[in-house]
């Protein structure tokens, strides 16, 4: 008799894709300047470390917030009780202010409208449980981040069902795509609840264009579907491109009274804009009272520390002081994002045009032995042995194309960075220098095989007939 439930011994939780691998090879020797300079470089790990010293010299300069001093008194015992889980007011405000900051004010949020939850894993789960039961399907936009596998199924059982882009548009959404996911749940006997986007998206680091969206709002009030739009990166956004919020899209055709307004539902989180994942604070925003309020109740499995809550409100709530970090962020992650790409395009490696996120969507396809996942599980195998470097493949995010790989460059230093560019420049000289011997040899064999034949050819000739 097992004694373990079903939850317990199902495996099918996502962890055996080559995107968990890669983590879990780099954990066994990651890369120490000092202590393992041969090690495994972590390009796997979406993490923005590049203004971490910002909000330390905030930290060091308004040192009373951490030790829960105010006004010359102690907030340490009225925090350490609270444990509503609606979330500190004063927490709220400052964080929908914030939000609508990001979206250069075209859209307002209401704080009441507001559910806390312990990272956007939480908050995407939790939407889940709210809007699907077991067994119904959400469709979700290829490429996509991996962990959703694990995220959005493993525990709630709702499928997720692909809207298969292509390279050809540069991976947008279109209504075609969006008709065949469709057409393909219903085939598989699914009832189809909703859609699920990134915006920006992870892996592509784009924004998504006002006529993609447009797309998702007429398709959903068609099919009666919900939406939900991860919009953790809304922040991150370096490029020309200004970011265009799921609500921002719906709000410019007057959907605000219809039917389509309360099937709207925006996941956020201050891992990426802030770089603060080990705070665990992300959120759901949506208008639908029925979805808050199940959310919230939900939210006490998870909640975010009060502590952590009014550290955070005196943060966001310096509005100078964020109004810069955001400024110097965004330029950070500019800089950095050319010094990948233009280090890649200087070996032949080429990225699709992307203006936000931590990462690249690098398209690698040339160096693939032939155009099938097995040679991109295979190059991306060498990448790790020999380059010491652990990148994505584009297989882990559904990609329908071989040869794509996720590069994430925010987690690092600019040196290690530099390094990581200079590995895989070697480990790209040695595989052309090896195709280069190949063609070598493959044009010697051909001539010599040419040559055997013209002699043989010419020793008939002068044998003559025979008599």
């Amino acid at each position: 008799m097992n004694m373990l439930s079903k939850k317990a011994r199902c495996d099918a939780d996502g962890q055996d894709s080559s995107f968990f691998v890669g983590l879990q090879e780099y954990e066994k020797n990651p890369y120490d300047v000092v202590r393992n300079p041969s090690g495994i470089i972590q390009m796997g790990l979406a993490e923005n470390q590049l203004s971490f010293d910002l909000l330390e010299s905030w930290l060091a300069r308004n040192s009373d917030v951490a030790t829960f001093e105010k006004n010359g008194g102690s907030t340490f015992r009225e925090l350490a009780l609270f444990q509503d889980y609606h979330g500190l007011p004063a927490f709220k405000k400052v964080l929908v202010d914030f939000m609508a900051k990001i979206r250069r004010n075209k859209v307002s949020f209401h704080p009441n409208k507001l559910v806390l939850t312990a990272g956007a894993t939480s908050a995407n789960e939790t939407l889940m449980f709210c809007l699907a039961n077991p067994g119904e399907a959400f469709l979700i936009p290829t490429p996509y981040y991996p962990g959703f596998d694990r995220d959005l199924k493993w525990r709630t059982g709702v499928e997720l069902v692909p809207i298969h882009c292509s390279s050809l548009n540069k991976f947008r959404i279109t209504e075609s795509a969006l008709q065949e996911a469709y057409q393909q749940a219903q085939k598989l006997n699914l009832r189809v609840k909703g859609i699920l986007i990134t915006n920006p998206s992870n892996p592509l680091g784009a924004t998504m264009t006002r006529l993609e969206l447009n797309h998702l709002i007429t398709f959903a009030m068609d099919k009666n579907l919900h939406i939900v739009s991860d919009e953790i990166y809304s922040g991150t956004v370096f490029g020309s491109s200004s970011f265009i919020s799921i609500i921002e899209a719906a709000r410019e055709r007057n959907l605000e009274n219809t039917d389509i307004w309360s099937r709207i539902h925006i996941v956020y989180s201050l891992s990426k804009d802030l770089g603060l994942p080990g705070f665990r604070v992300g959120m759901i925003y949506s208008d639908n009272e029925t979805v808050t309020s199940a959310a919230t109740k939900m939210s006490s499995f998870g909640l975010v520390s009060s502590q952590t809550q009014y550290l955070l409100s005196n943060l966001l709530g310096d509005k100078k002081f964020m109004k810069s970090y955001m400024k110097e962020n965004r330029k950070r992650l500019k800089k950095r994002h050319e010094m990948l790409v233009s280090g890649l395009g200087n070996m032949g490696i080429r990225c699709l045009k992307s203006n936000a996120g931590l990462f690249c969507w690098v398209d690698m396809r040339h160096l693939l032995s032939s155009n099938t996942f097995e040679a991109e599980m295979e190059l991306w195998k060498k990448i790790l042995s020999e380059a010491s470097l652990n990148i994505s493949p584009g297989s882990s995010c559904h990609c329908t194309e071989p040869g794509w790989f996720r590069v994430c460059f925010a987690n690092m230093k600019k040196e290690t960075l530099k390094l990581s560019i200079q590995r895989m420049k070697t480990f790209v000289d040695s595989i052309n220098d090896e195709n280069s011997e190949n063609q070598q040899l493959s044009f010697c064999i051909t001539k010599r095989r040419s040559l055997t034949k013209w002699v043989f050819q010419l020793s008939l000739y002068d044998r003559g007939p025979d008599r």
